[in-house]
């Protein structure tokens, strides 16, 4: 072992020698030291193919989206005296009240007392001040300066500013809303020419589509997210007019009213609302159709508001156990629970029970899209309504009218109990006695293990009406089930009023 070290440690010197004078030798061949330049590597890049992007389609619309301001007429609360806003709206003897006015910390409370006092008489003669309140999004539609947004953005408002992308602000006047679909449009007079966009044809986007998203989430102004349409023809509750584009795209509070636009630079849809557990954003937004949108912001630029076909018809979805039990071959059209007193459809002879499968020749899959067909149709015209009646189809023209007002609905007084012998239907969970004014039965208990409680069927419902036919008794309701059965029928259908409105509910024949 000690010979091998002294072997190597001999031959690493000599290497060492070598080295050293090749070295040196090198030195006087090239010049001096300070000539000498460390070699550096050379920086990462990736000659990547170029990938395609939103930039272009950004950079052309940007400047047509606009931030929109409100502001509304409303009463300061803020000085009341207490440093409390908000305790001046409280009832006198409110115990929250009394607490801060009578038994604040030391002097407080009587400070409180003499502040409200001073801001009471101060306000006797202040109109209330003007605040911002709201903040949204929006776009302009025309070189003149008319500019979509979203109704619930303006509806409260008294002044409106508009917020260019170059941070310019423009005052606005309102035109027009309208709250079925929650569009608005405002004005902006000035005499620049604006940057504009245009609707594009949302019925040929499809679903897994880009759209990109530009609006002023959070008071940010000028915001760009990106994602896919991830479904159509939602319904959320908004109105009768539900008909949403579904995207995946980041919006946010402050997004409402902004474009969806396509990679045309088209306005496909109209950002409105969000389903958000957390109150931001978890991909799921709704946007108002570009076809919808279009439709509605030519009436209010032309008139300021909208008028739509009205027919005055409670109408409910088609089921399975509907459509047995009326015999139709198909779970579609609109199933009429309620023809309105003195409406169009109720003159025209439409029924409660009636079926509406067609209008104007063209078939009606649900409810909404019965809505949507009737609104689409200019009042003073009439229509031509199929209707699937005692188990064949029929033809009835109702006369178009305008949409009342919401204050102009016609409501029906609710029905009282009258003392009478109840009725049980044992079979179904029901108990049943007449209604006071000898138009139906009152439910008076119900089984919750029942098939009615199963459908529905509540303690207080009335059953006006088995397959079409009225009853004014539980023997009644017994014969018209009895019926059913003999024909070979599943189920039977009942007409059922909850306060004020009135639905049909398939009911399944106990066979056994």
């Amino acid at each position: 072992m000690p010979n091998i070290r002294k072997s190597s440690v001999y031959r690493t010197g000599i290497a060492a020698a070598l080295l050293s004078s090749a070295l040196v030798g090198g030195l006087l061949a090239t010049g001096p030291l300070s000539a000498i330049v460390p070699a550096q590597a050379e920086a990462v890049r990736v000659d990547a193919p170029q990938q395609p992007g939103f930039a272009d389609v950004v950079e052309k619309v940007s400047p047509a989206v606009v931030s929109v301001r409100v502001k509304s007429a409303i009463h300061d609360t803020a000085d009341d005296g207490t440093g409390f806003p908000g305790m001046d709206q409280l009832p006198d003897d409110n115990p929250m009240k009394r607490f801060f006015f009578e038994f604040g910390q030391g002097q407080q409370g009587q400070q409180g007392k003499r502040g409200m006092e001073r801001k009471s008489q101060r306000d006797q003669n202040r109109p209330d001040r003007v605040r911002p309140t709201a903040q949204g999004s929006g776009f302009f539609i025309s070189e003149d300066g008319y500019l979509v947004t979203n109704n619930h953005v303006v509806e409260d408002g008294s002044a409106y500013t508009v917020v260019l992308n170059d941070g310019t602000e423009l005052d606005a006047k309102l035109i027009g809303k309208d709250k079925r679909t929650d569009l608005a449009v405002l004005k902006v007079d000035d005499k620049r020419k604006f940057t504009y966009v245009t609707f594009g044809d949302d019925n040929q986007i499809r679903v897994g589509q880009w759209v990109v998203a530009v609006g002023n989430p959070f008071g940010l102004g000028g915001t760009v997210t990106a994602g896919i349409v991830s479904a159509r023809g939602r319904d959320i509750g908004a109105g009768p007019y539900d008909d949403f584009l579904q995207i995946d795209a980041a919006v946010n509070r402050g997004n409402s009213g902004g474009p969806a636009f396509n990679l045309n630079g088209e306005v496909v849809g109209i950002n409105t609302a969000i389903f958000s557990p957390s109150g931001g954003s978890v991909g799921i937004a709704f946007a108002i159709p570009a076809t919808t949108a279009k439709n509605v912001v030519d009436q209010l630029i032309k008139t300021g508001s909208v008028s739509r076909g009205w027919i005055g018809v409670q109408i409910q979805p088609v089921s399975k156990e509907i459509a047995e039990s009326l015999g139709l071959s198909e779970e579609k059209g609109a199933l009429v629970a309620e023809p309105q007193a003195d409406g169009p459809a109720a003159k025209a002879g439409v029924t409660a029970g009636d079926v509406i499968t067609a209008v104007n020749g063209d078939k009606v899959a649900d409810p909404r899209d019965l809505a949507k067909k009737i609104a689409a149709i200019s009042a003073g015209k009439d229509a031509e309504l199929t209707v699937w009646r005692k188990g064949e189809a029929k033809s009835i023209n109702v006369a178009i009218k305008p949409y009342p007002q919401d204050d102009q609905q016609a409501s029906a007084a609710p029905q009282q109990e009258e003392q009478a012998k109840p009725s049980a239907l044992d079979d179904y969970g029901l108990t049943v006695m007449p209604s006071d004014d000898g138009k139906g039965v009152v439910v008076t208990d119900i089984d919750r293990q029942g098939d009615a409680a199963d459908k529905g069927i509540t303690t207080g419902d009335i059953i006006v009406s088995v397959n079409n036919k009225p009853v004014k008794t539980g023997a009644e309701i017994e014969t018209a089930i009895a019926d059913a059965s003999k024909t070979g029928r599943k189920a039977v259908l009942l007409q059922v009023q909850t306060n004020d409105q009135s639905r049909f509910v398939a009911l399944p024949i106990n066979q056994g």
